[in-house]
């Protein structure tokens, strides 16, 4: 068995873990490596959703009987678990979306409606970045095509960074958002947050993170970012489907305008007018996700008893592993960074001019999950030049043996291509 320094005891790690006990085609053990696109849940996650729906199940805020204020305990003390876990200044700068997309779908549509100094407009920018997933392009687009902002990118570099070399005049004067990926699902890039974001501070610009690949995989720190947005999932962190998060510092949040009208989210109503509940309930119309809220608490107490840090470590120790290894298979082009320094435990690859899709099915009858495509991020496709890549992606519990598994998974998809 390969030994690297810093790796976790995955063996025990594994046994929270019912999936990966599957066997899949014909026996063969399920080696899953497609953790960018969603993680598995452990026991005790699964246990915490269970026991909400057979014990505590309610709407939140609004009843007096016991069931109801249990169940908003459970509720608000995920946001707790958040805040800690991002060490918000606040527990009221936590919103809960059902997913990262629509958390900077919330962001861009509080601009789009804001007063100044916050409103952006036909005399504004908004800055992006070709490495984007679409979730962190589309909503832009589209409130640039609504107000008639102009919609600016860094570009790529060939090695897979962002090209920061044109910065001032990418963001400049008239920049209101700047919105970026702190590591790419694609590239496994991890970005230079703080030349980027002293940038757009020198200019007034407000700065979102879309911190997707982040939260699951390291430390994060929204007061150290200095940013004013930042956006996560909870299925990608041990958590369940259907639960997102949106962190924003409180005096945006009081300023903002609400994206979503309905029940929870308003102060007073009447026929002529409404006004409307202090952040974070301004942004949570509606019956929120109650138990998904009450898997993502459970999510953060799992990761945080092994350890944040642990978790990093053991990450980059599989990768700087991962990308010595598939350097041995021949025809094999990664797409990205080709060393594990600066870079987060999702490898994109090509293998010669099999396509991706035949390359996962391949892999898959050999039980090896992996994901194939655009991975949401067509422009970095694009901008190299391919139709698709292929995507391993690791987690706390993946280990070596799995990505031996894939490399030689990879020399039978050789093999059967001739």
């Amino acid at each position: 068995m390969t030994q690297l320094p810093g790796l976790l005891d995955t063996e025990a790690i594994r046994k929270d873990f019912p999936v990966l006990d599957r066997v899949v085609h014909d026996g063969k053990k399920l080696v899953y490596l497609d953790n960018a696109a969603t993680s598995q849940k452990p026991r005790q996650v699964l246990d915490a959703l269970s026991e909400y729906y057979e014990r505590y199940n309610a709407n939140v805020h609004r009843g007096v009987h016991v069931l109801a204020e249990e169940a908003t305990a459970l509720y608000e003390g995920a946001r707790d678990k958040v805040a800690a876990f991002v060490n918000a200044p606040s527990r009221d700068e936590v919103i809960f979306t059902k997913n990262a997309s629509e958390s900077l779908n919330l962001v861009a549509n509080m601009l789009g409606w804001a007063d100044e100094p916050y409103r952006v407009d036909h005399e504004t920018e908004i800055v992006i970045t070709e490495m984007e997933h679409h979730s962190n392009i589309v909503p832009w687009q589209l409130l640039a095509q609504r107000t008639g902002a102009k919609l600016k990118w860094f570009g790529l570099t060939d090695d897979g960074r962002l090209d920061l070399s044109n910065i001032d005049e990418i963001i400049t004067e008239k920049t209101k958002i700047v919105s970026f990926v702190l590591v790419s699902n694609i590239l496994g890039t991890v970005n230079p947050v703080e030349t980027i974001i002293r940038r757009a501070q020198e200019v007034g610009a407000l700065v979102c993170i879309d911190a997707s690949q982040a939260a699951p995989h390291m430390p994060l720190d929204v007061q150290a970012l200095q940013a004013d947005f930042v956006a996560f999932t909870g299925h990608k962190m041990c958590g369940p489907t259907g639960i997102g998060v949106l962190w924003g510092r409180q005096e945006l949040l009081e300023d903002l305008p609400p994206f979503l009208g309905g029940g929870e989210m308003i102060e007073t109503v009447s026929m002529h007018s409404s006004t409307y509940a202090p952040a974070p309930h301004k942004f949570e119309a509606g019956t929120p996700p109650i138990a998904q809220a009450v898997g993502l608490g459970a999510a953060i107490d799992y990761l945080q008893s092994i350890g944040m840090d642990k978790i990093l470590a053991h990450e980059h120790a599989l990768t700087e592993y991962a990308v010595r290894r598939l350097a041995e298979v021949p025809d094999l082009r990664i797409i990205g960074p080709t060393t594990a320094e600066d870079r987060g435990a999702a490898i994109s690859f090509t293998l010669g001019d099999i396509h991706p899709h035949d390359v996962g099915q391949v892999l898959d009858e050999q039980g090896i999950a992996v994901r194939v495509g655009h991975h949401c991020a067509r422009p970095v496709c694009l901008r190299y030049g391919i139709p698709a890549t292929t995507r391993a992606s690791f987690y706390l519990y993946s280990s070596p043996a799995e990505i031996d598994a894939l490399v030689d998974g990879l020399e039978h998809v050789r093999n059967f291509f001739g």
